[in-house]
């Protein structure tokens, strides 16, 4: 099965789990989806993740992310909300004046800059421009 937008489609179960009050949840790879992962648990909106290789004889045909979800003491997801900004019909790029803050600096702005995929402080302070991929609030 190929996929039009992986990237979509990671975020999209991301934001279903923590709907669905789940624990953890499973995305496909690829090195995008990595950074972004990498990112949410740079900025604790998730608790941790492990990769986990390709095994046929386990019938996992295709690299996958195992993401542990956040939530607070009360029961409260971490993360409220993350979208997909950038998407393959329509890419939105931005350069490093016009970054947006997202949601008075609470959340973050994830870029993709040709210095890797980072979020919209870092691209800020190294005064990068890129491709807006996602916002996470």
């Amino acid at each position: 099965m190929s996929l039009t937008d992986p990237i979509a489609d990671a975020i999209t179960k991301i934001r279903n789990a923590y709907r669905a009050d789940h624990k953890s949840v499973t995305v496909n790879h690829s090195n995008v989806n990595e950074a972004i992962v990498r990112i949410l648990a740079q900025e604790n909106y998730i608790n941790s993740y492990e990769l986990v290789e390709r095994d046929p004889a386990k019938k996992i045909e295709r690299k996958k992310i195992f993401i542990n979800l956040r939530y607070t003491n009360n029961g409260d997801a971490v993360l409220r909300g993350i979208e997909r900004i950038s998407k393959p019909g329509l890419r939105v790029y931005v350069n490093a004046r016009n970054i947006p803050s997202v949601y008075n600096n609470t959340g973050c702005a994830i870029l993709s800059t040709n210095k890797g995929v980072m979020v919209d402080r870092d691209a800020r302070n190294l005064n990068l421009g890129g491709e807006y991929l996602c916002k996470v609030w």
